[in-house]
């Protein structure tokens, strides 16, 4: 299939570059559609990790063309970090390409960011403090600082003194950073204007060739559908659109270039940051589950939130995405945890049973999770690659998981490794026909 996007169907951190990797073997081009280096993707392969934070997961393989497409914010520090990291490893990143619309993280967003969080003490919403929100609040206000900018000094310089000017109150107490002087600030970025410039490109006529000529071009979200600005758990949510529609946008293609959408969960459930959490395990067994799974964030080392899967939650993805096939990882963290959980539905404050996710905030607050629960299974299953080498435990968990979120399960990780999954049902032989 031609065009495939895969997004996190949870709170973010479900596995996403471990399903890109693994679908970009097949594919000719891989784009990264929104987000910034608030994400990161940890890939395991030989033994060896890789975490990535701005380059799309597909750069690991020769020969293929990954992009940053124009939904991306770009801390181009960071993304020249990535690129020198590479090279060290022996990683050739020639086949990557950054969309000249893509929007810049400059030096005040950081600091907004940063200043913004510590002035809503209790009330904090939890973001990285890597200047996400305040670059894609200038992005709506026009007042961005775009990749191509880069390239033309007199523009640059103009922009940035455009940018600071509605902001001189908030920065106030700042002034004194040599991070904040203009001219320091634009050569620094005319410096990184050098680096960058062999890679910026038409990114969206780079991508419509592709699928014009019937390659397979996937599309790589960042965070998950439940932080997504507008149809998540605002405003605990980061500052793009996560959701398989915004593929469309982050990248410059139309809807009909959609073919699938992959969504991907965990077998339990996690988050990071302030907000709901209705099936929340703030206990012994939250912490064994978090020690298990190895569940600190790739970009700041957060110790992520822990608890049940959450089908309600998971259902209200699978219909926002229009989810064709769900990727479910780390299945063997739940080994050894007998009975098993799922939430099925939530009771509100007042009693009320409620099957939906509920649209209004202060019910999502004090809703309580209503469980079913299943026997769990014991057997260590990191070795097996196939379903029919699964405990009968572990496929009945995944047939009780398909059939509540409405979305046939495509694959299931068992562990770390790249080699660690199993292609279910027909899977496998879809793919090698795409």
């Amino acid at each position: 299939m031609p065009g495939i996007v895969i997004v996190g169907a949870q709170w973010g951190d479900e596995g996403k570059g471990k399903l890109t990797d693994l679908l970009a073997e097949r594919a000719d081009v891989v784009v990264r559609f929104q987000g910034g280096n608030n994400a990161g993707h940890t890939i395991v392969r030989d033994g060896e990790e890789f975490k990535f934070h701005l380059i799309p997961s597909g750069i690991l393989y020769p020969g293929k063309t990954c992009v940053v497409g124009n939904g991306v914010v770009i801390d181009p520090a960071i993304f020249i970090g990535e690129l020198d990291g590479l090279r060290r490893r022996g990683i050739d990143p020639s086949g990557l390409r950054i969309s000249a619309n893509a929007h810049l993280i400059m030096p005040y967003h950081v600091m907004l960011d940063t200043a913004g969080e510590a002035k809503l003490g209790k009330l904090e919403i939890g973001t990285t403090k890597r200047g996400i929100g305040p670059c894609y609040a200038d992005k709506a206000a026009r007042l961005g600082i775009r990749v191509q900018d880069l390239l033309d000094a007199k523009i640059l310089r103009k922009k940035i003194m455009a940018a600071l000017e509605p902001k001189q109150q908030m920065l106030r107490p700042f002034l004194r950073d040599p991070k904040l002087d203009l001219h320091a600030m634009t050569e620094e970025y005319l410096r990184y204007g050098h680096r960058l410039e062999p890679f910026i490109a038409d990114t969206a006529r780079l991508c419509w060739d592709a699928l014009d000529a019937g390659r397979t071009v996937i599309f790589e979200g960042a965070q998950g559908t439940l932080l997504d600005l507008d149809h998540g758990t605002y405003p605990f949510v980061t500052s793009s659109n996560p959701i398989a529609g915004a593929a469309c946008v982050g990248a410059g293609v139309g809807p009909a270039d959609i073919d699938e959408v992959w969504g991907v969960a965990k077998a339990y459930t996690t988050r990071v940051g302030a907000g709901p959490f209705p099936t929340e395990l703030d206990d012994q067994l939250g912490a064994h589950i978090r020690e298990r799974g190895g569940e600190r964030g790739t970009t700041t080392g957060r110790d992520r939130r822990t608890g049940w899967l959450d089908l309600v939650a998971l259902r209200y993805a699978a219909r926002l995405n229009r989810l064709s096939a769900l990727a479910i990882t780390k299945l063997d963290v739940l080994s050894g945890i007998d009975p098993l959980r799922v939430a099925v539905r939530y009771r509100s404050s007042e009693g009320a049973r409620l099957d939906e996710l509920p649209y209004h905030q202060s019910v999502l607050h004090a809703a309580e999770a209503e469980y079913e629960e299943l026997p769990g299974f014991e057997d260590e299953i990191g070795a097996c690659r196939s379903e029919a080498e699964l405990p009968t435990e572990a496929r009945d968990y995944l047939d009780f998981v398909s059939e509540h979120a409405g979305v046939a399960i495509r694959l299931v990780g068992v562990g770390p490794g790249r080699e660690q999954v199993i292609w279910m049902g027909e899977a496998e032989r879809h793919l090698r026909a795409a």
